[in-house]
């Protein structure tokens, strides 16, 4: 990912607070094949407060990525989204597209079974817990013989990386009026484009921003 000084995202707790509202990630790795990718949803290790994330694999992607035997770089994908040449004002203007993204990077350490299974249940309950009846792993109608087959079926993996890269391209480069005025129509639902996430990314960078001048 190239990167730009001015959309520079290395701040360790803006990095953890990405990584934990946008959990569904991408994984990649380089094979003697080629290039493979997977989908997954991982956490932050939560005995750690750094960038350290836990997950796991369905068997048998552990084999395909090499997973704990070399690099594999996990994509992390925040709010983006389309932002109109319109929105600029009468000047001219080309479209952009605002977006917060990481790419972590390392050799991930396999987990021990126990380990995996901690994990699962992390997993597990921290996604069920918005449902009005939440369904836990080891709660019925699941027992112990069938949470044990699931987790032999999956590799967990602890990834505290080696490098990162994250950028987070919030219309910095713009007057204040005008990210006001892009803010406004993100959070107004305009045409297509309408994003309340993204609108909300960007009103938290542009407060912080201004409150450091």
């Amino acid at each position: 990912m190239r990167q730009n000084p001015s959309f520079v995202l290395g701040d360790t707790a803006e990095l953890r607070r990405l990584i934990d509202q946008n959990p569904w990630v991408t994984l990649v790795s380089s094979t003697p094949d080629g290039l493979v990718a997977s989908h997954y949803a991982v956490l932050l290790d939560d005995s750690r407060e750094d960038l350290t994330i836990v997950g796991h694999v369905g068997k048998p992607d552990d084999l395909i990525h090499g997973l704990g035997q070399r690099e594999l770089m996990v994509i992390v994908q925040g709010p983006h989204g389309y932002i109109s040449p319109g929105w600029y004002g009468d000047g001219p203007a080309v479209p952009t597209w605002n977006f917060i993204s990481a790419h972590l990077s390392g050799v991930p350490e396999l987990l021990t079974a126990d380990e995996n299974l901690a994990v699962l249940d992390r997993l597990v309950a921290r996604f069920e817990s918005g449902m009005p009846q939440p369904r836990l792993m080891w709660e019925r109608p699941n027992d112990a013989d069938f949470v044990h087959r699931l987790e032999k079926g999956t590799v967990g993996f602890r990834l505290t990386p080696s490098r990162v890269v994250a950028k987070r391209k919030l219309s910095q480069n713009r007057p204040d009026d005008v990210v006001e005025t892009i803010i406004g129509e993100l959070d107004a639902g305009s045409g297509a484009y309408g994003d309340a996430r993204l609108a909300s990314e960007m009103r938290r960078d542009l407060d912080a921003r201004r409150s450091s001048r």
